[in-house]
């Protein structure tokens, strides 16, 4: 994590912080697992990295790899992109943004959880008295008359 953005962060910041695409909102230096996403919108499961003259090719292909298991779209642009055609740049996040559609549902909480379960769930209470002995007619622990 770098304390200081470069050119092309400090210019995609700005835009980025504006962009009012389905409900975005991107976070600059996102920790997502081990790693520091450039820029990340989590509801959209998006990432974007900036690449400059560190450009590490078998690095940035592990790290994409881990990311997209994370159920992230990483999207990579050069720093002379972003500094000479940001409105390109910001139309192609903005697709990607409306292509994500909204996240997924959060899935019920089960009832052991502090959730109320599911309907119509089989109960874990035990059977009723007349359930546990056979109840009448049963032929158990009955009358034979």
């Amino acid at each position: 994590m770098r304390h200081e953005p470069t050119n092309a962060e400090r210019v995609l910041w700005q835009h980025l912080r504006h962009l009012t695409v389905a409900g975005s909102h991107f976070r600059r230096q996102a920790t997502i697992g081990p790693y520091y996403a450039d820029f990340a919108c989590h509801t959209a499961r998006l990432v974007i990295e900036l690449d400059g003259g560190q450009h590490n090719e078998a690095g940035d292909a592990k790290r994409t790899a881990d990311l997209e298991s994370r159920g992230y779209r990483v999207l990579r642009f050069w720093n002379n992109d972003v500094l000479g055609n940001v409105e390109g740049v910001m139309e192609t996040i903005a697709a990607a943004v409306r292509d994500a559609g909204p996240p997924p549902p959060t899935p019920p909480r089960h009832a052991s959880h502090g959730g109320r379960g599911e309907e119509g769930a089989p109960s874990c209470s035990p059977p009723h008295a007349s359930e546990a002995s056979g109840g009448e007619g049963s032929g158990v622990g009955g009358n034979s008359a």
